[in-house]
């Protein structure tokens, strides 16, 4: 006699879901996009940055992105550039990375990367006309920490709009030089409300901007510890890494 082997229809069909559910199972799930928080420092070395880098991290985990971080110019290389959303110059200084390292560097921005500057970033890599471009300024001296007034001058921008119209707090106020003219500033430090500023009317706190092919944010804030305590200062962060990382 001969037999029958074939399957009935609803075994099929449950079959066909036990298959299916398996697939979705061992599936890899959608990755987190991820940053780099680098803060190699060969000048002046900021206290702050332990508690800053820490800071991304907690950022990360409550708003579902994952963050490296480290002092190692090692990560400079093209094949480890290419899985960051964006990378983030933390309060660095001096030099910091080699020339084959800048090249990486400068074509991961080239091929759309995103790049927020913190604070020091501004007193990194003077010899470097690309990198002044990018980050747009250098620094050029501060006078003592002090309480300040910025005015935010442009609400429409994801760092700035849940900031008050007048944010009073208290930082390290970086004069600058060598200003990028094709920034867009979206916040003034009113030099009327401290002393030691040096730009007059138009004293720039913080910018951002598209540049060869990526994007730029820049915040002059984040000196000390007590920064990285204030929600409004962390969502003013927060909100710079979402625009370099759209």
């Amino acid at each position: 006699m001969k037999l029958n082997h074939t399957i009935p229809l609803s075994c099929a069909l449950l079959l066909s879901v036990m298959l299916f559910a398996f697939a979705m199972k061992k599936a890899p799930q959608q990755s987190q996009p991820k940053i780099l928080v680098f803060y190699k420092t060969s000048g002046y070395y900021h206290e702050s940055i332990p508690k800053a880098a820490s800071t991304f991290m907690s950022l990360g985990k409550e708003h579902n992105f994952s963050v490296d971080t480290t002092a190692n110019a090692n990560y400079f290389h093209s094949d480890s550039l290419e899985q960051y959303a964006a990378i983030v110059f933390l309060n660095t200084t001096g030099d910091v990375i080699n020339d084959q390292q800048k090249e990486s560097f400068k074509a991961y921005i080239q091929n759309g990367g995103g790049f927020m500057g913190v604070h020091a970033a501004t007193d990194t890599e003077y010899n470097w006309p690309w990198f002044n471009q990018l980050v747009g300024a250098q620094f050029s001296d501060h006078p003592e920490i002090q309480e300040a007034v910025i005015r935010i001058t442009d609400k429409n921008h994801p760092a700035t709009s849940h900031l008050p119209d007048t944010w009073q707090r208290k930082d390290e106020w970086y004069n600058f030089k060598n200003v990028n003219p094709k920034i867009n500033v979206i916040a003034l430090l009113d030099e009327s409300s401290y002393e030691g500023g040096s730009h007059g009317e138009c004293h720039p706190f913080a910018w951002y901007h598209e540049f060869d092919g990526g994007k730029a944010f820049y915040t002059a804030g984040g000196h000390s510890e007590e920064n990285y305590d204030k929600p409004l200062f962390l969502d003013h962060l927060l909100g710079g890494l979402q625009y370099v990382m759209e």
